[in-house]
């Protein structure tokens, strides 16, 4: 199993992007893309076109959380501009199975997002379809949250699911993740790590990627 640390811009400055991303660029695996539209949470982020500049002028690969409504739209052109992974809730989704092909056709890793009080067999169907399950830790729409270490139950639940099958699903947690918590979730059996908070409200951004990392490949030496 592999771990990926993903720095979340949501806590970046806004006004100098494309340097908070150079600070974590070398050390990190994706940058994680917080889309949020005032709708399907309370809180509003990116545009599609601001978005799109994001995407299209980031030096390595885009991580997108969709926040939003009408994802069954919206995450297919997400994918068609370049992002890597393309990331929905199945709150929000009617089709989630077409989706997820959608995405997929359109050449980027199609993932399937859960809110807290969402319970793991909402999604137990598409597990052989998705390539990665993101299991909140917070509520989504804020960053800065506390880590919810009663989530990490259903962070085993998709784990075991994922064990029994053959292809590269990512298992991502998202929220309150910091030196004091990822250990925790990769015990959980999470490999793929958003963090926010963590990463830019600290001195040296790029330091603070290798310290997580090192945290969670530890803890993943550990449990072999």
């Amino acid at each position: 199993m592999d771990i990926r640390i993903t720095p979340s811009i949501l806590n970046a400055d806004f006004d100098d992007l494309a340097n908070e991303i150079a600070k974590v660029a070398e050390d990190s695996d994706l940058i994680h893309l917080d889309v949020m539209d005032n709708i399907f949470v309370p809180n509003f982020t990116f545009d599609f076109n601001a978005a799109s500049k994001i995407i299209a002028n980031c030096p390595i690969d885009i991580d997108v959380h969709l926040m939003v409504a009408d994802v069954d739209r919206i995450g297919i052109e997400y994918a068609e501009i370049g992002s890597t992974s393309v990331t929905f809730h199945i709150e929000a989704s009617d089709d989630p199975k077409k989706l997820i092909s959608e995405i997929q056709k359109h050449g980027a890793r199609a993932g399937v997002a859960l809110k807290p009080n969402t319970p793991f067999e909402v999604i137990s169907d598409l597990i052989d379809l998705v390539d990665m399950v993101l299991v909140m830790t917070v509520e989504p729409g804020f960053g800065g949250q506390s880590f919810m270490e009663d989530q990490m139950a259903k962070v085993s639940q998709v784990r075991a699911a994922l064990n029994s099958s053959s292809r590269d699903i990512w298992l991502q947690v998202d929220g309150g993740i910091s030196t004091e918590t990822i250990e925790i979730a990769t015990r959980a059996g999470a490999d793929t790590f958003v963090a926010g908070s963590a990463v830019y409200k600290s001195a040296d951004p790029a330091q603070m990627v290798q310290k997580l990392r090192a945290l969670a490949l530890n803890q993943l030496n550990n449990l072999k």
